[in-house]
């Protein structure tokens, strides 16, 4: 048989795994973090990951972020295949392609800094010109314009996150990561995180992937994809109000405002995925509600158009 060879993604897409696989080992024991995942990322998208503690979110995140390297299959960011990738390669990466944010902001800002001081550390690292003028400007774009004299203990856990995020932003990257973003502030203040994402996404254009256990993140995000076993099962995709021949900016505030809302109550579909070897992992609970188990023998029929699955 031929060996099947992967072309570089097209143009439009940022991130793209194809049967990713990454292995652990520790002395004899081997575990399968990621077994065979598929995932196309399209540039500007928005999009969230979901998954329970295990099921290989925070392995994917690690990888996109240049921070671990995959055992096996592609992994494509930015048109670049990370699998070639030398150890100067992952350097630049990671200065210059992508942004990450941390759940526990003692990774995210240094405590002795202020709030604009911390923005441009990464420039200085850099050598990034008129550093002070951008951390300023990012430090508003996030809501922290008023804020940017404040040291570490001087700003709520909302401020900080917001602060984490301008920081990601410093060096201009194409891609920002976030694990956890909301996991360690209230309701509230979660979602006026994730509106600064979300605003973030509409106004700079840059690809954001949002790592969370938290399902709820669906109700607020255009494209959540859920992972299980190491594997991509399932996409939920938002129906959004359709504006025809003009942009969301053009809008008045008022049509803005409305437009808004009924995001907020958009409903969604979800998703079974088919990977590129046909195969379908269809959730557990589905499977529990039709008395099938994995391992059992099934019947599959085309009837009407529709592929109908049977217990034997």
């Amino acid at each position: 048989m031929p060996k099947t060879v992967l072309l570089a993604p097209p143009e439009n897409v940022m991130v793209r795994c194809d049967n990713l696989v990454k292995i652990y080992k520790s002395r004899d024991i081997e575990v399968m973090a990621l077994q065979g995942l598929d995932l196309t990322v399209e540039r500007g998208e928005l999009m969230g990951i979901v998954g329970a503690s295990g099921s290989g979110k925070s392995t994917l995140l690690n990888m996109l972020g240049g921070l671990d390297k995959p055992s096996a299959g592609s992994l494509y960011v930015d048109g670049r295949d990370m699998l070639k990738f030398t150890d100067k390669d992952f350097i630049e990466y990671k200065r210059k392609t992508v942004g990450f944010v941390w759940q526990n902001n003692a990774r995210n800002l240094i405590p002795y800094l202020t709030a604009v001081e911390n923005v441009e550390m990464p420039m200085l690292l850099s050598g990034y010109e008129n550093r002070r003028k951008r951390a300023e400007h990012l430090l508003e774009m996030v809501g922290l314009g008023e804020r940017k004299n404040s040291m570490l203990g001087q700003l709520s856990g909302g401020e900080q996150q917001r602060a984490a995020i301008a920081i990601a932003l410093a060096n201009n990257p194409k891609l920002l990561l976030a694990d956890e973003p909301t996991g360690a502030v209230d309701t509230k203040t979660a979602g006026n995180v994730l509106e600064v994402f979300r605003q973030l996404n509409r106004e700079t254009g840059v690809t954001i992937i949002i790592v969370t256990h938290d399902t709820n993140l669906a109700k607020s995000i255009d494209r959540v994809v859920a992972i299980r076993d190491g594997k991509t099962s399932s996409e939920m995709i938002r129906r959004r109000p359709v504006l025809t021949g003009i942009s969301f900016e053009e809008l008045t505030e008022q049509q803005q405002s409305e437009i808004r809302s009924l995001e907020e109550n958009a409903g969604h579909d979800e998703l079974v995925l088919l990977d590129r070897a046909g195969r379908l992992q269809i959730p557990k609970e589905q499977l529990n509600a039709l008395g099938i188990k994995g391992g059992d023998r099934v019947r599959v029929e085309l009837e009407d158009g529709r592929i109908c699955i049977y217990k034997q």
